[in-house]
């Protein structure tokens, strides 16, 4: 082995890796991201869960057992509600994960040892769920008329998935996860190959327009994303017993908008991608935060402030909150309109910008 000419090969790779801004940015950025979203964003230990209460006792006892549930710093106050009836829409449109009930006879219930407050958890997160377990064991103990100290006591009640099955949490997820990983790879992926072939020069000399090159590129993958849709769904409900409890035509719709929304960003992708290669690269870059931010793998509630601002800029953030709420909370598309809307406006903005850059790229 001659080592001259060994040194020379590797001076002209590291030339190489210079000038592929891509890859030189992924050596460099995907310790640094991996970092900061795993010792920065995911925090396992929740606090300040969204609550809502209903104090139909509207006592002294019943106040100051209710501030100290929120002195736990595990809830923070969102909305108040009338009944518990009330507490659990909220749950079901996803505007809580915690609702407390106080009965109008707590203070006899707390005398007779009896269950004085209900806590209502929105199972569909098991991590959630865990975290709001630990109310039950929050010392209550709150003087009576007699001033002697009376234990109160919390019983804690879980919706949508009282046994806590992995599987009816993950699988809807998963469909999302799929889809994210698949629409914005291949479209990034089949408008570039048509590039490196040659064939995009001869598509723009037919009639057909550059929008329509670009949407009609792109359309049967959306075909596809529902097929994936339809076979996660089946096996879902087949093997591990995940529930429907909304409307499949809500489901349909739900995993409509983000498969536009990924195919949009995929197209996006494809107008700055030089090769397939770079486009699976910078792909790379929406599937890693996608999954740890978006609350598939880790709880939402959990991050801090910044990671939730940039979560919320993905569009797999919404779309984990539209499937759960449709298949395990029975919530219909309509009462999780500000996720549908969020989709919507990314859909826009991402072919906007796709369509003009294609365009600008082709002139």
């Amino acid at each position: 082995m001659n080592l001259r000419r060994l040194w020379a090969i590797m001076l002209k790779e590291l030339r190489q890796l210079r000038r592929d801004r891509i890859t030189l940015a992924m050596i460099m950025g995907i310790p640094i991201l991996q970092l900061i979203l795993f010792g920065y964003a995911i925090n396992l230990n929740l606090r300040h869960l969204p609550a809502a209460v209903a104090d139909q006792a509207q006592t002294a006892g019943s106040r100051a057992a209710i501030q100290d549930l929120l002195a736990s710093g595990v809830i923070e106050l969102h909305a108040t509600a009338q009944s518990p009836q009330q507490l659990v829409d909220l749950l079901r449109e996803g505007r809580i994960t915690v609702g407390i009930a106080v009965p109008p006879d707590f203070e006899r219930r707390k005398l007779d040892g009896r269950e004085a407050i209900q806590v209502m958890v929105d199972g569909s997160d098991n991590v959630v769920q865990a975290a709001a377990g630990q109310l039950a064991q929050y010392p209550l103990n709150q003087p009576d008329n007699f001033h002697a100290r009376v234990e109160t006591p919390i019983s804690v009640v879980s919706f949508y998935n009282p046994e806590r099955r992995s599987p009816v949490n993950i699988v809807p997820g998963l469909v999302g996860v799929i889809l994210t990983m698949t629409m914005v790879l291949f479209t990034a992926v089949a408008i570039v190959r048509e590039s490196e072939r040659g064939n995009m020069e001869l598509l723009i000399t037919t009639p057909v327009s550059r929008t329509e090159l670009m949407i009609g590129k792109v359309l049967p993958y959306a075909v596809i994303g529902l097929l994936q849709t339809s076979i996660v769904l089946l096996l879902g409900v087949w093997l591990f017993r995940v529930p429907i409890r909304g409307s499949l035509w809500d489901v349909y719709l739900a995993a409509s908008l983000l498969i536009l929304a990924n195919l949009s960003l995929g197209l996006l992708i494809s107008t700055r991608a030089k090769s397939q290669f770079q486009a699976m690269q910078m792909t790379f870059f929406v599937f890693l935060p996608s999954i740890l931010l978006s609350g598939f793998m880790f709880p939402y509630a959990g991050m801090p402030p910044p990671a939730q601002w940039i979560a919320e800029l993905l569009p797999l953030t919404h779309f984990m909150r539209l499937i759960r709420g449709i298949m395990l909370r029975g919530a219909a598309l309509g009462d999780l309109w500000p996720d549908s809307l969020a989709l919507a406006v990314f859909i826009a903005v991402m072919l906007t910008l796709a369509i003009r850059l294609f365009h600008k790229r082709l002139d």
